[in-house]
């Protein structure tokens, strides 16, 4: 008989329910039960518990969120509640660290990582941001600090588009905006997958013709990429420095400076599609088997769940 239980909400879509199964099944060949489908938008909280499906979070061992294109400020909210009160995975802190792409790119510079160079501004000091994009050869690219999928990035090459994109910015609910020196690189980059400080997996996106972004929705495609020692070392680095347990690393080769850079640590990497199956991405099966290992430790490492740092100890942490 299980003694154990995980409540799982993953994304059902491009193959997910399928892995979902594995996982399942996986778990279950460790006697470990699993309840699915526990999505907290459906969730309500009541005198010291919240209730999912009729189901009590607080008493599942371990919460397992892996849904980026359904996830709401309501359920966010509610996951960081749940972060301190059972183990979750990936955890709350780590999660919403990468969430912020500026603290993401300060903390992997504060490790010695490179990152592209970047600048947070109040969004009214537009004037020093013209210097700032003629000082960079190539221009720079503003991008929303919780932005995913390449959604409303835009390069800015001189101080034209500095000045049409100046209305956008000042208009915006935040007092800062984020951005980034471009990177002179062949349009394509590395996506490492790493799971509990672990490479996984490797492939590669390219941009469409014409075009610089390389994210599936905005028109780029999945390749295969052979991985090199040096693209998996900073990508496992950058994973541990950020404390996600499960990590897609973005990398792309800086032409100008001859090495990799780190463009964005994910907290919630796709597992290959069914079509990305085929053409010979393989390592659903491994990523699953490194997440059950995750999971079957988390649960039995303590029975004592203790709550983490605040994320201000961990973003100025000692390395």
């Amino acid at each position: 008989m299980s003694t154990h239980t995980v409540g799982i909400w993953m994304y059902q879509n491009g193959g997910g329910d399928a892995i979902q199964r594995k996982l399942v099944e996986r778990l279950k060949e460790r006697d470990i039960d699993t309840i699915t489908g526990l999505d907290l938008s459906k969730a309500v909280a009541r005198q010291g518990s919240v209730y999912c499906n009729g189901i009590s979070m607080e008493e599942l061992d371990l919460f397992y969120s892996y849904n980026a294109g359904e996830q709401s400020p309501y359920q966010v909210y509610l996951y960081e509640l749940l972060d301190r009160l059972i183990p979750t995975i990936n955890n709350f802190r780590s999660f919403m660290l990468t969430e912020d792409k500026f603290k993401t790119s300060h903390l992997l510079q504060r490790h010695g990582i490179r990152t592209p160079e970047y600048r947070l501004c109040n969004k009214y000091q537009l004037d020093d941001v013209k210097f700032i994009i003629k000082d960079w050869k190539d221009g720079g690219v503003y991008k929303p600090t919780d932005g995913w999928g390449g959604r409303g990035i835009v390069r800015i090459d001189n101080e034209k588009n500095l000045d049409m994109l100046a209305p956008f910015i000042q208009k915006l609910e935040e007092p800062h905006f984020f951005i980034e020196r471009f990177i002179k690189n062949d349009f394509s980059d590395f996506r490492i997958d790493v799971v509990d400080n672990q490479f996984v997996g490797c492939y590669g996106r390219i941009a469409p013709e014409g075009q610089w972004k390389t994210n599936i929705t905005s028109g780029g495609s999945v390749i295969q990429r052979e991985p090199n020692n040096e693209v998996v070392d900073t990508a496992l680095r950058a994973a541990k420095a950020t404390g996600l347990e499960i990590a897609g690393v973005d990398l792309v080769y800086d032409q100008e400076h001859e090495e990799y850079v780190v463009l964005e640590v994910n907290g919630i990497p796709a597992f290959a599609t069914p079509d990305q199956e085929r053409m010979g991405l393989d390592f659903n099966d491994r990523k699953i088997e490194k997440i059950v290992d995750l999971i079957e430790r988390q649960i039995t490492k303590n029975k004592v769940y203790t709550a983490p740092a605040s994320l201000e100890e961990y973003l100025y942490a000692v390395k």
